[in-house]
């Protein structure tokens, strides 16, 4: 009887090293973190409790919590739908016109996804920098523009470079996911279209998409939330050149680097927590209603 207590036991005996990491470095500073959002803190100075005034002034008089929230919702609109198609016609492509070399495109297509946004942040800048950028040198040279153009020193290029960022470095991502979504649709219905006369194109809208539903919805759904999180690759590309919080007229201020610039440049952990357990509502809020919006459409 005590041997089967024992091996009954083992399994448990094994979980505990993960449970005892997760405890340490995920639930406790997740709860402590709400604590902190209820005080007022330096990390210095013992803390004072306040209650829910973080939230309160959060909500209610922080316009600059508001731009970056509105900033990450602009850059988020525009940049996704572009990833979303870039990637859909790239594995669209691989699938149907480059099959002998679809491993070595979707190796370099993929590259961006898993480069560090140091390194990603870095070349922007240098490709980006005013003076002896790359993109101002090629323009100049083929005559387009004949003056430096400031990409990052204004505030509507500055977005815009942001974007081409977002977009160069996770189409790749979507490329791989809608090339998975790709092979399980069936051969047969594309050549049972082919013999009613159907071209690429009625093809494409009538079959891929509609069939690709499930793979845009949690595409959408992942890059929606990952984007309100979007913090290193705006702040590393704008440290650079200057290092000032947001860009030109703080025009790439995101949520997170707003949070951040809060918390650990002007030492107030209090409202920064709030600053996070707000964004982290916006995100629930989202992700409940659409959870709800799919039950609703597969039912």
């Amino acid at each position: 009887m005590k041997t089967k207590r024992i091996n009954k036991a083992y399994p448990y005996l094994f979980l505990l090293p993960f449970f005892t990491i997760y405890i340490a470095f995920n639930l406790f500073p997740i709860i402590y973190s709400f604590v902190i959002s209820l005080t007022k803190w330096d990390g210095v100075n013992p803390s004072v409790f306040v209650g829910f005034d973080n939230y309160i002034r959060l909500f209610t008089s922080d316009p600059l919590f508001y731009k970056s929230l509105w900033n990450t919702i602009v850059l988020i609109v525009i940049a996704i739908p572009l990833q979303l198609g870039c990637g859909l016609l790239m594995a669209v492509l691989l699938k149907d016109y480059f099959r002998k070399t679809r491993g070595a495109f979707q190796f370099i297509n993929y590259t961006p996804n898993i480069t560090t946004p140091v390194a990603i942040g870095l070349v922007f800048a240098i490709l980006f920098d005013t003076r002896i950028g790359t993109v101002n040198q090629l323009l100049m040279s083929l005559g387009i523009t004949t003056d430096y153009i400031d990409w990052l020193g204004q505030p509507f290029t500055a977005m815009a470079v942001v974007v081409l960022l977002l977009v160069w470095k996770y189409f790749g991502y979507m490329m791989v996911m809608f090339m998975a979504g790709l092979s399980g649709i069936s051969d047969d219905l594309y050549e049972s279209a082919s013999i009613d006369g159907a071209g690429w194109w009625k093809k494409f809208t009538k079959i891929t998409i509609p069939m690709l539903k499930d793979t845009f919805m949690f595409l959408i759904t992942t890059s929606i939330i990952g984007g309100l999180q979007l913090f290193a690759e705006p702040q590393l590309l704008f440290s650079r050149v200057g290092g000032v919080t947001g860009g030109p007229d703080r025009s790439c201020l995101t949520s997170i680097w707003y949070m951040y610039d809060t918390a650990f440049k002007r030492f107030d952990f209090g409202y920064g927590a709030a600053v996070a357990y707000g964004l982290f509502i916006i995100i629930l809020l989202f992700s409940s209603g659409n959870i709800r919006n799919i039950i609703k459409e597969e039912d």
